[in-house]
């Protein structure tokens, strides 16, 4: 019961803080800045000079006498699917908070835009296998359900590979949506094959976590690492400044070939950082996507 308890008051502290967020930071920028799923039928209107005679409704016309057009508007409503890396090497955090936590407060602020434009909303949890798949909905109470089951899941796997959780969206969503793929792609070395397609069919955006110890670790000497998904141990010198430097050039270094990977892959790529607002680079992704559309 206390696990329950506990659950639920993060449930509430996770709504408070992604209400306020989607609803008072992002405004009109999230409705701006994704396409509906295509145009439905508004109204029928007396025809003006400059409409397409191919909208002309010809029943309505002939019964009253002079031409009527047929209006139409975009589709607003989308499915948002989160596809998240609940993988050992995600609950990495030295600073304000791990790569898991900035991950659900993510996926809370997405899931509450998502509902501010009364947009569905689905997950699929992954490790090196599916761990959860919550089926996309409306509402509220959905919203609340599928942050209960995200702060209670316990994986059984340990590793990572987004291609699982790829290849279930294109199974289970025949309908275009938003893919969110949030991870740190710390083993993400041959995705673009399995992003490529998911591309062609779905609005896809690459959303890359990390800590500030993926880019070095603190001078304290000798110390004992273990890969959180591999359980390799190895003892180092945090002295060492080549050490240090190899770190950094190797992360620097896989995170832009990822990076290369998903835009070849025709996906959007952002990055996010545990110990920084994340607020700013969604608002300004959103802002781009606004461009974009109206250029």
């Amino acid at each position: 019961m206390s696990d329950l308890k506990a659950i639920l008051k993060n449930v509430k502290r996770l709504e408070m803080k992604s209400r306020r967020r989607s609803n008072y930071v992002f405004a009109g920028e999230y409705h701006s800045a994704f396409k509906g799923r295509g145009m439905m039928f508004k109204e029928v209107r007396e025809y003006t000079p400059g409409d397409d005679i191919r909208f002309i409704d010809w029943n309505v016309s002939a019964r009253l006498g002079h031409p009527y057009s047929k209006l139409f508007e975009e589709e607003r409503s989308l499915t948002v699917m989160l596809l998240l890396d609940v993988s050992a090497s995600m609950q990495v955090g030295t600073r304000q908070r791990t790569k898991h936590e900035l991950m659900l407060e993510l996926a809370a602020t997405l899931a509450f835009a998502a509902l501010n434009n009364n947009d569905k909303v689905g997950a699929i949890c992954f490790t090196d296998r599916v761990e959860l798949l919550i089926p996309p909905a409306k509402g509220k109470a959905h919203i609340l359900y599928l942050l209960r089951m995200l702060l209670s899941l316990q994986p059984v796997g340990t590793g990572s590979d987004a291609a699982v959780a790829l290849q279930l969206l294109m199974r289970t969503q025949r309908h275009t949506s938003i893919c969110c793929l949030l991870s740190d792609f710390a083993g993400a070395t041959a995705l673009q094959a399995h992003m490529k397609p998911v591309a062609v069919k779905h609005d896809c955006i690459a959303m890359q976590l990390f800590d500030h110890a993926d880019l070095g670790l603190p001078p304290g000497g000798l110390l004992q690492l273990a890969d959180a998904e591999t359980g390799e141990q190895r003892l180092v010198d945090t002295r060492d400044r080549q050490l240090q430097q190899a770190m950094q050039h190797a992360f620097a270094r896989h995170s832009q070939q990822f990076q290369q990977q998903a835009v070849a892959a025709r996906w959007d790529y952002l990055r996010f950082r545990t110990d920084h607002d994340f607020v700013p680079v969604l608002q300004q992704f959103f802002l781009q996507r606004i461009q974009r559309r109206t250029a």
